[in-house]
C-alpha cells in the first residue's frame, strides 16, 4: 500500500530560532522530506529568523550541513536539495528590539498562507507576537506555532495563554506537542472509532486497567540544569503521558474536526480525581559503572527532582469507573520504549484451570521505536497431548503491514504540514493546558510540601522496587521495558 501525497497551497513559513537545534535538527529537515515527496510546492516560501550573523548563501550552507547530517539517506539528493534551498531565505531579527523586523516584512507575500513557527525560548513568546501586529505581518488568518514547555505551572501557563491572545485568537495558536504526530497515536483514534469490534468493549466492564509507558535509556546529560527545574512529572506526564491517556479514554466525538475532539480531552483532564501520595512513586537514577548519577548530570548534590515517576490515576466518570490508568515515565532505563497496553479482564469463567488469573487478552499500541499494533490472545498450542493453551500476538507493525518501501514520516512533519492547511485537530486548545495544570499541580505541591526524596534505582532496570509494588499490591503487574 502506497500513501497518497496531497499537496498544500504555496506558503511563507517564518522560522524564528532558525538557527538552534530544534530547528536543524527537525523542522529543516522534515519541510525537506515533504517537499521531497511533492507535499511542499517549490512555490512555498522557508524563512529563517534569528540573531545570528548570517549572510544569504552562508545560511543556506549550513541548511544544506543540516539535511546532510539529519535527513535520511533517500532525501539526500543533490539536485532536490539545491531546489529546496533556492526555497530558503534568511533575516537577522532581534527578537526583542526593532532591528529586522522591516526587512521581515518586506521578504513575506500578501497572497499566501503565513506561519510563524517560534522554536524559542516561550519567554520571547509574547514579545515576538507583539512585534509581528506591531509592524503589520501577521494577518488574521496567520497561524502561530508554539513549542513547549507551555508554562511551569498553571499560573505561568495562564500568562504565556494571556500573552499569545493579546495578538492571535485562539483558532490561530497552534501548541505543538510531537507525540501527538505520531503515526501510532492517530492510529488509536482510528483503531477506536473507525471500527465497531472495539467500541463496545472500550469501557471498565472489559477493561481491567491501562499502562502507559515511556522510557528513555538516556539520562538528562546535557540537559540537566533544565530538566532540574521540571523533573519527570511537569517534563513528560503533564503533556506527553496526558495526551495519551485522553486519547485512550476520551469518549467518541460527534465529528473529527479539531474543537470536537479536543471538547472531549479536556473532559479526561477534568475527570481525572486527585492522586493519592500513596499512589505515586518517584525516583532518581543513582551512579553505575562511573556513568554518573542524576545529581551529578544536573550539577545538583542535593536534588530532589525525579528522573521517573510511576502513579495510578483514576477517572472518574461511567466509563471508566473502577478502571485505573497506570502512568510510568523515566530515565536510564532498560530500554527507549513508548506504549499503551489496554489489558482486558479475564472471562468471567474459566474452564481451564491452568489458566486461572492468567490475563491473556492485551491491545498493545507501540508508539516507539516500532510503531505498530499487537493484540495478545490465547489458542490451544498445536499437537496432541491434550488441551495446552499458549499466548500468541497478532502483530500489525506498520513498516510490515503498510508500505514496507516508504520512508519513515517524522511527527514534526505531518504537524506542520497539518499548521500549513489550518487543521487543529492533533494540537492543543488553551484551556486543555490549563486543565492539565490544574490536576498536576496539587501532585507536584503535596510532595514538594512533605519534602519527599525520590527513591534511588539502577540504570538499565525498570526503575525503583517501589514502583513494581504499585501494581503488584493488586494483583497486576508491568509490562517489560525493552
Amino acid at each position: 500500500m502506497v500513501s497518497r501525497v496531497i499537496p498544500v497551497d504555496p506558503f511563507d513559513l517564518v522560522i524564528f530560532g532558525a538557527t538552534g537545534d530544534l530547528a536543524r535538527r527537525k523542522i529543516l529537515p522534515g519541510l525537506f522530506h515533504r517537499f521531497m515527496v511533492g507535499q511542499v510546492p517549490g512555490t512555498a516560501r522557508i524563512i529563517g529568523a534569528a540573531r545570528s550573523e548570517y549572510d544569504q548563501q552562508a545560511f543556506r550552507d549550513m541548511v544544506r550541513d543540516n539535511l546532510t547530517e539529519f535527513a535520511t539517506k533517500a532525501a539526500k539528493q543533490t539536485e532536490l536539495v539545491e531546489q529546496f534551498l533556492d526555497m530558503i531565505v534568511y533575516v537577522r531579527v532581534d527578537a526583542t528590539g526593532n532591528d529586522g523586523w522591516s526587512d521581515l516584512a518586506a521578504a513575506l507575500r500578501s497572497d499566501v498562507v503565513r506561519a510563524f513557527y517560534l522554536s524559542v525560548t516561550p519567554s520571547l513568546f509574547g514579545a515576538i507576537g507583539a512585534k509581528l501586529h506591531a509592524n503589520d505581518i501577521a494577518t488574521p488568518d496567520s497561524r502561530i506555532v508554539v513549542e513547549k514547555p507551555f508554562g511551569h505551572d498553571l499560573e505561568t501557563a495562564r500568562a504565556l495563554n494571556a500573552d499569545l491572545r493579546r495578538n492571535f485568537e485562539e483558532n490561530q495558536i497552534y501548541r505543538i506537542d510531537h507525540y501527538l504526530g505520531k503515526e501510532t497515536v492517530q492510529n488509536l483514534m482510528a483503531l477506536r472509532f473507525a471500527n465497531s469490534l472495539w467500541e463496545p468493549l472500550w469501557n471498565s466492564t472489559h477493561i481491567d486497567h491501562v499502562q502507559i509507558t515511556v522510557a528513555e535509556s538516556l539520562g538528562v546529560e546535557g540537559r540537566g540544569e533544565y530538566y532540574d527545574r521540571s523533573g519527570a512529572m511537569r517534563d513528560m506526564v503533564q503533556n506527553h503521558l496526558m495526551q495519551l491517556l485522553c486519547l485512550t479514554a476520551m469518549e467518541p466525538p460527534s465529528k473529527f474536526e479539531p474543537n470536537s475532539v479536543r471538547d472531549e480531552k479536556v473532559k479526561v483532564i477534568e475527570a481525572l480525581e486527585p492522586v493519592d501520595l500513596a499512589d505515586i512513586v518517584r525516583g532518581q537514577y543513582r551512579d553505575r559503572d562511573g556513568d554518573g548519577s542524576y545529581r551529578d548530570h544536573a550539577g545538583n548534590p542535593n536534588s530532589r527532582t525525579e528522573s521517573f515517576v510511576a502513579m495510578k490515576v483514576k477517572i472518574g466518570n461511567w466509563r471508566w469507573a473502577g478502571t485505573p490508568f497506570y502512568l510510568r515515565t523515566g530515565k536510564k532505563l532498560r530500554g527507549r520504549s513508548s506504549e499503551i497496553a489496554v489489558v482486558f479482564r479475564d472471562p468471567p469463567h474459566m474452564i481451564f484451570p491452568k489458566m486461572e488469573g492468567r490475563r491473556g487478552n492485551a491491545l498493545i499500541i507501540h508508539l516507539q521505536p516500532d510503531e505498530g499494533i499487537t493484540l495478545r490472545n490465547t489458542i490451544k498450542e498445536p499437537g496432541p497431548g491434550g488441551m495446552r493453551l499458549a499466548e500468541v500476538t497478532l502483530d500489525m507493525t506498520f513498516a510490515d503491514a503498510l508500505d514496507q518501501h516508504a520512508e519513515p514520516q517524522d511527527a514534526y512533519e505531518r504537524l506542520i504540514m497539518d499548521v500549513i492547511r489550518g487543521d487543529q485537530t492533533l494540537f492543543m486548545r488553551g484551556d486543555e493546558v490549563e486543565a492539565a495544570w490544574a490536576w498536576a499541580d496539587p501532585i507536584i505541591t503535596g510532595w514538594e510540601d512533605a519534602r519527599l526524596t525520590p527513591a534511588g534505582y539502577d540504570p538499565g532496570g525498570s526503575g525503583p522496587e517501589d514502583a513494581l509494588m504499585l501494581l503488584h499490591r493488586e494483583g497486576r503487574r508491568w509490562r517489560e521495558i525493552g
